[in-house]
């Protein structure tokens, strides 16, 4: 158990780091290291995918928060980026929550590893992710990648408890945004996605499941030892973000998220 809680906690300053510089929430790092340890540990193989999911939705709340935070008090959030997509985002997310409850263990794993996989192949071969013009103005977001798309970031995120990083930073570095910024307002579209993934993931285990440190799915103790490396983290990453060049950031961007499939093939998360 002592081991456990050192190993999140180490993972837990990974996704603050994570947070800071690519907007995940800690999602993409959270994941395969709970189900990993819930295997290992065999506390409840059967829904291990499960408590993994649901714990990164609940770390989400609070390291995207106090990452939203930070980026507000250093002007990176722009309004007219973030309304009206986040109320699609949430209307997105209850339904992507919903459906999580319900997809078996093994399904789970597959459309984690499928999303991976899509978005890395979408940000190698589409122009405008890896570089974006310095002259270029940043471009407004259409009505569908408002609405449609809102509705697929949080169906997608809440269902995989991966926060909305991976598909709105995309969107909004192909509308000419730095990565900086885009990464920046990943952090507040991914706190509904958060919120509502962890109050359904907290009341979908059935009674039966019901065990000490746990809050429906969620694992509170790994999530404890998670936010206990991630938060002072954030303070401290906080200051490294800007000072990253742009294409460096997203190279950077890509190359963890092929890190992270590399690891879940490797160890069959």
């Amino acid at each position: 158990m002592l081991t456990s809680f050192f190993i999140l906690l180490l993972f837990g300053c990974l996704t603050g780091v994570t947070t800071v510089l690519f907007g995940f929430g800690g999602g993409f790092v959270t994941v395969p290291v709970v189900y990993g340890l819930w295997s290992v540990t065999a506390r409840s193989g059967a829904d291990a995918m499960h408590v993994a999911v649901a714990t990164s939705t609940a770390v989400m709340v609070v390291n995207s928060v106090f990452a939203t935070l930070t980026q507000w008090r250093q002007s990176r959030l722009r309004r007219e980026y973030l309304w009206p997509l986040a109320a699609f985002v949430t209307a997105g997310a209850v339904a992507g929550a919903f459906a999580a409850t319900r997809i078996g263990d093994t399904a789970l794993r597959v459309l984690f590893a499928a999303y991976l996989l899509v978005t890395i192949a979408d940000s190698l071969l589409r122009k405008g992710f890896l570089s974006v013009p310095q002259t270029s103005e940043p471009r407004p977001l259409s009505r569908p990648a408002r609405t449609l798309g809102g509705v697929g970031i949080g169906a997608v995120a809440a269902c995989l408890g991966v926060g909305g990083s991976v598909m709105t930073v995309p969107i909004l570095r192909r509308r000419g945004l730095p990565m900086a910024e885009a990464t920046a307002m990943a952090n507040p579209l991914s706190v509904p996605v958060a919120v509502v993934g962890t109050a359904v993931y907290a009341l979908a285990a059935p009674a039966l499941q019901a065990r000490a440190g746990r809050l429906g799915y969620v694992d509170l103790l790994a999530c404890a030892a998670l936010l206990g490396g991630s938060l002072p983290t954030i303070a401290l990453t906080r200051r490294i973000a800007a000072r990253v060049a742009d294409r460096v950031h997203s190279v950077a961007y890509v190359v963890l998220l092929v890190t992270v499939l590399l690891v879940m093939l490797a160890t069959g998360t």
